[in-house]
Formats: C-alpha cells, sequence, structure tokens
C-alpha cells in the first residue's frame, strides 16, 4: 500500500492561511481552511487557485473557527467541495457567524473600494458572498470531543479541546494504511477564565504544532493590572479607550477582565461600549455554553451568574449607533472587531480617535506582520485607513499577557506529555523566526526530529 502523504499549504511562513491535506490510498482530507491576512503578499494568495481540485477533497476538518482557520471554506465550497465539515459544535456555531461577518465585511469593502476609486481593479469583486458562505454552513457535521469519525474508509478523525478559544481543539487522524498524524490548532493556555486547559496529546506518528509564540513568553505580568493602569491614565487626561479585540474569545477575556476589575474598584467608572454584532452574537454562544455545561468550558463557572457583567455594558449594533463613538465627547472604553485592525467597525473609531493624544488604543492580542496592528505595535506616526492616512498621536499600549496562544515554554510541555516521540514534528503557523526558535527547542529540550517545512511541500507520514 502507498504511503500516507501530507501536503503544507498554508501557515508555514505566516500566523495565517492554515491548510493541511493529508492524503491516503486516493482520499484526501483537508485540516483547516483559512485565509491569509497581513501582508499584501499574503493576502494575495486567497486569490490564487486552490491547489487541488476543491471537488476531489472527501472531508474538511476545522480546529476552531477564527478566520485564519475557517475563513476560506465558503471559497472552497463555491469552488466544487461538497464534502462535510467536521467541527466540534460550538465550532460549528461560532464559525458560522465568523463567516458571515467576513462576506459581509468583504462585499462592504469592496463596495466601499469601488465608491471611493481606491480599488486597482475597475469592477471590485468580493473573494465569496454572503451565499457561498450559506453553501458552506449547510456542510458543517458537528461532532463530539474524543468521538471518532469515519472518512472514505481512509480516515479516521477525532478532535479533543485544545483550550484556546469555545469549540476549539485538536485533530487526531488515524490511517486505514497505519500511521497517525495529529494537529495541535492553536493551542490555549493552562489558565483561560472560562475555558478548561488543553488535552495531552495522544500517540501519534506525526505532530504539527503552531509556533504563533514559538520565541516568546507571556511574562509574569499581571494583564489585568496593565490594563487598568492604561484605562485610569487614560481617563484621568480626558480621553477614550479604544481595544481591538477578536470578537471570538478575546472580547468575552476582556469583558471578564473588566468586570473583575470593577467590582474591586480598580477602574474608573466609565462607559463601556461593544461595538461589534459578530462579538455580541458569539457573546450569546459562550452565555450559552455556560449555560449547558459545555464540555470544554471550566466546571468553577456558576451557570447563573454572568461572568461578562451585562448590566454595565452598552451593546452596539447599529451603524448609527457606530458612528456616534467615532468621535465621542467624555471617557470611554470602546471594544471593537478586528483584533488586528484588519478591518470592521474599529477603523472608523481609529480613524477619530487616533490623532489626538489623549486617547489610548489598548492591543490585546498577537498582531501579524503586514496588519495595521503590527503597524502601531512598531511605533508608526501613521496608518492607513479607508485609502487615506491618520496620524498617530494616540498612545498605544500592549498588553500580549491577554493571548490565549500557549508560549513557547506552553507550547513544549504540552508536546511532552506525547505518550511516545513522534517521528517528526513539523512546525507551524508562526513567522520564520519564531517557528525557527521552536523547532530548535524541540530539537535540544526534547530530543526530538523538528522540521519547518515549506509552502507547498509534500511530507510522507508511517
Amino acid at each position: 500500500m502507498p504511503h500516507a502523504s501530507l501536503d503544507f499549504l498554508g501557515a508555514v511562513d505566516s500566523v495565517t492561511g492554515s491548510k493541511f491535506l493529508v492524503r491516503s490510498g486516493g482520499r484526501s482530507l483537508l485540516v483547516d481552511c483559512g485565509l491569509f491576512q497581513g501582508l499584501r503578499e499574503l493576502r494575495r494568495r486567497n486569490w490564487d487557485p486552490f491547489p487541488f481540485a476543491p471537488g476531489s477533497i472527501d472531508a474538511v476538518a476545522i480546529s476552531h473557527a477564527h478566520l485564519d482557520h475557517s475563513g476560506y471554506l465558503p471559497a472552497l465550497a463555491r469552488d466544487g467541495f461538497t464534502g462535510p465539515i467536521l467541527a466540534t459544535e460550538y465550532t460549528a456555531r461560532l464559525a458560522e457567524i465568523v463567516l458571515e461577518d467576513s462576506a459581509h465585511l468583504l462585499m462592504e469593502d469592496t463596495a466601499y473600494a469601488a465608491g471611493k476609486g481606491y480599488s486597482k481593479h475597475s469592477t471590485p469583486r468580493p473573494l465569496y458572498t454572503d451565499e457561498d458562505v450559506a453553501k458552506a454552513v449547510r456542510q458543517f457535521r458537528p461532532v463530539a470531543f474524543t468521538a471518532t469519525t469515519r472518512i472514505a474508509d481512509e480516515f479516521a478523525v477525532t478532535l479533543r479541546p485544545a483550550g484556546h478559544i469555545l469549540g476549539s481543539s485538536t485533530v487526531h487522524i488515524g490511517l486505514d494504511g497505519g500511521g497517525s498524524v495529529l494537529f495541535s490548532g492553536d493551542l490555549g493556555r493552562q489558565h483561560h477564565p472560562l475555558l478548561k486547559p488543553p488535552a495531552p496529546p495522544p500517540e501519534a506518528d506525526v505532530i504539527v504544532v503552531e509556533s504563533t509564540y514559538g520565541n516568546r513568553k507571556h511574562g509574569a505580568a499581571q494583564a489585568a493590572g496593565v490594563l487598568a493602569d492604561a484605562i485610569n491614565r487614560t481617563v484621568r487626561r480626558g480621553g477614550s479607550v479604544v481595544i481591538p479585540a477578536f470578537a471570538v474569545d478575546r472580547t468575552e477575556v476582556i469583558l471578564c477582565t473588566l468586570k473583575e476589575l470593577r467590582e474591586r474598584g480598580e477602574i474608573m467608572d466609565v462607559p463601556i461600549f461593544v461595538d461589534s454584532p459578530m462579538a455580541l452574537d458569539a457573546l450569546a454562544i459562550y452565555r450559552d455554553a455556560i449555560r449547558q455545561h459545555a464540555p470544554d468550558v471550566r466546571d468553577d463557572l456558576d451557570p447563573d451568574d454572568d461572568p461578562f457583567d451585562r448590566a454595565s455594558i452598552t451593546e452596539l449594533r447599529s451603524r448609527e449607533q457606530s458612528k456616534s463613538l467615532n468621535d465621542p465627547q467624555w471617557p470611554c472604553v470602546i471594544i471593537s472587531a478586528s483584533g488586528m485592525v484588519s478591518g470592521g467597525r474599529v477603523l472608523h473609531h481609529l480613524a477619530g480617535l487616533l490623532p489626538r493624544p489623549q486617547n489610548t488604543v489598548i492591543l490585546v492580542g498577537y498582531q501579524a506582520i503586514g496588519t495595521r496592528g503590527r503597524q502601531l505595535l512598531d511605533g508608526a506616526r501613521a496608518i492607513k485607513i479607508h485609502g487615506g492616512y491618520v496620524s498617530v498621536r494616540a498612545e498605544i499600549v500592549d498588553v500580549p499577557m491577554f493571548s490565549v496562544h500557549a508560549d513557547a515554554d506552553e507550547v513544549l510541555a504540552w508536546l511532552g506529555q506525547a505518550p511516545t516521540e513522534p517521528t517528526t514534528c513539523y512546525v507551524v503557523h508562526g513567522e520564520p523566526t519564531a517557528a525557527a526558535e521552536l523547532q530548535r527547542r524541540i530539537c535540544d529540550e526534547l530530543g526530538w526530529t523538528g522540521v519547518v517545512p515549506r509552502l507547498g511541500e509534500r511530507v510522507r507520514i508511517g
């Protein structure tokens, strides 16, 4: 029987575009199907023809709902993929709202570019539409954690909790001809305020592991204290705070922290606005998961106690409500997507608030190279928004400790729990320096064979 193979189709030279194709016995299974984000040359890859005929893929397994892992699904379905999309129940529910929002933004940005005339194309078109999203959503097949699903008599797929966001999972694939491969997806941390830590890795011949923070440690600084100090000094000088936050999980973590700070009297009493319809929809799903005792939700959470402090936040859904915060006349905290400032309503808030030194932007997550968030982090004096440049005079505060990605030590600790040594551990989903450093530590500290693969590379499994 011919050997099975693994193709690296994304997330091998960046933290975006996760796509890995496993092939065995004439069948194929795609693990993750994400969008490329960040640098223009990365985003252009989203428009390249898929390396294999989408209709030839038997199934897709999605580790979690974030766009860099699920955001290409509508294009795949539009172009001929008709098989099942395996995901946990809450990944499927969150992915639906994430993909709907993505299509909305793609179509809105296309229309805006056409109207303003700053697109390079005479007739701009979106990468995909809401009709493509609806098609992909119909193909989701929710599966329970630890349950094994057979695909095409060649693959046995098992999802286990990854602790990154609600519903997130590692993906273990057993091959009918022998051998197995484990994908970490995005690994969470040991102390998430809402979720249980990642489940230990099962035995696998090959492991594919993320390296987002492969060369960094989150440090011992208290994220809540840094957040409180930034809010309080901004309010004292009469300014407002903008927190660009991923709508799924990061907004929920920030709201939990703000509730605790309010209850302890550690932040000044100012209005808190959540300005993201997608974040509010995700918030409702998180609340439901807590009420239903979802298997990856922490056991010590009280289903009758809202950890997000509904009474103290104002939820904004309409455009008119959002526009009222583009130039607030009083100190406030605005939480708005997207987390890397790559699109969404937060751009309109930043256009109004960045030029004023009394205001503050707090970055609470990973900022990929090429994103506006990374430009702010790196000290840009102006950033481009909607075709024009906006001066950056506001204070920029980085609070990486809020990340729900495992850092390098945590990834190594997770790998170290593997019951047996894999033949190879492939390091993906990281910028080149981060991936190379994690590879070095895997080789030196675990004594394993660690490899950073190349885009498009194919390797043997088993």
